[in-house]
């Protein structure tokens, strides 16, 4: 494979079909940072928007560090996966008290931080520091697996582990930053999980994947397992002068530090009129219920708190509460 032509045509397909995002219009490391934890697991039409409210409310890591746990919640509700969020909020503290303001500037300490893998300290590294470190995210995992005609799993240690070998061999060392940039976007818009168009690729003469036919089985991922099941019963408690029960998940279990309304679980299906949905995440699926009941006084409840129903905006709420309360307006 001749590397330096492929940095040479990956780079000219780039600068021709790049899209202009906020992110990549400065070399600032805490707002790369931030672009980075909101784009795991999220498509970047929907990232922008949280990356905006952020960047306004938390316009630096000192701000960040001093905020509460509950506002940084409630600013990233909807985005799902929030130990994103608190890992966010841990990290900015941990920077504050080492002194490592305005943003580490070493890949040692910049992945020692909390929710901070090897794959986002290298794109921090490089698009704000221009380090020779490579940035790995799931649009480079699937050129990779293209460009080498891999079919490891990537998501395992060992398929993690290659796929980085690979990268380090890739990177165009002089110019990390538009390497990387260019990898990632390359597999974003053009390279994509289908409808590929392998016969007008600019990198199709280096694409071991185009020269034997198999770009569209890669890349390979482990195989998944079964979903678990549970069954979840809410009370929607509401009283006449419009008050309700709010209570906050604090067990190591999904939604942690997030509110709902009281909540029983069962191991079985629930038999119970209301509002049902079945919501499903990485490794559940959930079978909810939720059963409103009109009372004068609210009862006690340990660990619910009361509260204005007009005032549950002011709540990080758990995404299941939200698409209860989406659906009932």
């Amino acid at each position: 494979m001749n590397i330096r032509r492929l940095h040479t045509d990956l780079v000219q397909w780039y600068e021709r079909n790049k899209r202009v995002l906020p992110w990549r219009e400065t070399h600032d490391a805490y707002l790369i940072w931030l672009s980075e934890v909101i784009l795991q697991q999220t498509r970047v039409q929907q990232g922008l928007d949280y990356y905006l409210r952020f960047t306004a409310r938390f316009p630096d890591v000192q701000t960040l560090a001093t905020s509460t746990e509950d506002e940084v919640l409630l600013l990233w509700q909807g985005l799902g996966y929030y130990s994103r969020a608190r890992n966010l909020h841990k990290a900015a503290q941990r920077i504050v008290e080492q002194q490592w303001v305005p943003f580490p500037h070493t890949f040692e300490q910049v992945v020692s931080l909390p929710g901070i893998g090897e794959y986002t300290a290298g794109a921090i590294m490089s698009f704000a520091y221009n380090a020779p470190y490579p940035a790995v995210d799931g649009n480079a995992y699937r050129v990779l697996s293209r460009l080498y005609d891999c079919d490891e799993p990537f998501d395992t240690s060992a398929g993690k582990r290659l796929f980085r070998s690979f990268a380090w061999e890739l990177l165009d060392r002089s110019h990390p930053r538009l390497h990387n940039s260019a990898l990632m976007e390359f597999g974003a818009l053009f390279c994509t999980p289908t409808g590929m168009n392998c016969k007008q690729c600019p990198i199709r003469t280096f694409c071991r994947a185009n020269e034997h036919g198999t770009a569209e089985m890669l890349p390979v991922r482990k195989p998944r397992n079964q979903l678990k099941e549970r069954y979840l019963h809410y009370t929607v408690y509401r009283t006449p002068d419009g008050m309700t029960l709010l209570h906050q998940r604090t067990n190591k279990d999904i939604w942690q530090h997030l509110w709902e309304f009281p909540l029983q679980e069962s191991t079985e299906p629930i038999s119970a009129d209301g509002t049902t949905f079945t919501h499903i995440l990485s490794h559940q699926r959930l079978h909810t219920v939720f059963t409103t009941q009109e009372v004068e006084t609210l009862p006690q409840i340990d660990g619910c708190i009361s509260t204005p129903w007009s005032e549950l905006q002011n709540y990080a709420l758990s995404r299941l509460t939200l698409k209860y309360l989406d659906y009932i307006s």
